[in-house]
């Protein structure tokens, strides 16, 4: 039975070259290449795919954003992140989002076989690199009260889910309709209240503590 696969790359070489290591191999079938993930649901119904191959980092819905609505609206099926760079923040939003593996695009083409295999198959895999950011992630994590108390206003709560969904100063100015400047003193706010000093550090949080 054939690993039906999705490919979501903004990248239009990579796009198709990807598709093409899909339909090498005899035990899997690529159902749809999409450049984008902003007809998603209508993209994943038509592919009806077992494994997504998501880029993080595309225009419109962002990956981070496209896992969140594929484990909501089908639950069933296994996502596999793609990305060039290791970037602590948007790992653990991924995976938190409920991505199951996450492999950087440079990734020898049999490992990224053998990685929608694994995936296929309930695993988790990824590369070494980001197997030891994440352990290193875990580790930092201190742990929290469930119920502690974080007085948040409005607006930093709204950027804080913004930041947890991997989203950039410069889209999440663009969508409040601020300045960045004015974005950075609420995140650094948001910084003062969690306790935190970074964004990976904020957002696991944010996750933890069910703040957004």
């Amino acid at each position: 039975m054939e690993i039906k696969v999705a490919i979501f790359e903004d990248n239009k070489l990579l796009r198709e070259s990807l598709q093409q290591l899909v339909n090498s191999v005899e035990d899997m079938v690529c159902n749809g290449a999409f450049a984008d993930a902003n007809k998603l649901e209508r993209n994943i119904q038509s592919a009806n795919p077992d494994v997504v191959m998501m880029d993080i980092d595309m225009p419109g819905v962002s990956g981070i954003e496209a896992v969140q609505i594929i484990k909501e609206k089908f639950p069933h099926i296994h996502i596999l992140m793609q990305t060039v760079f290791e970037e602590n923040d948007k790992i653990f939003a991924a995976i938190c989002a409920g991505a199951s593996g996450y492999m950087l695009k440079k990734t020898a083409p049999q490992k990224m076989i053998e990685a929608i295999r694994e995936t296929h198959f309930g695993g988790a895999p990824m590369t070494a690199s980001v197997a030891i950011k994440v352990l290193q992630m875990v580790r930092q994590q201190s742990p929290t009260s469930t119920h502690e108390f974080i007085d948040l206003s409005e607006r930093e709560n709204e950027i804080l889910a913004l930041l947890v969904k991997a989203k950039s100063y410069k889209a999440i100015a663009s969508t409040c309709f601020v300045s960045i400047d004015t974005v950075k003193t609420h995140v650094r706010h948001i910084y003062e209240k969690l306790h935190v000093h970074s964004k990976s550090e904020a957002v696991a949080k944010a996750i933890h503590q069910k703040l957004v």
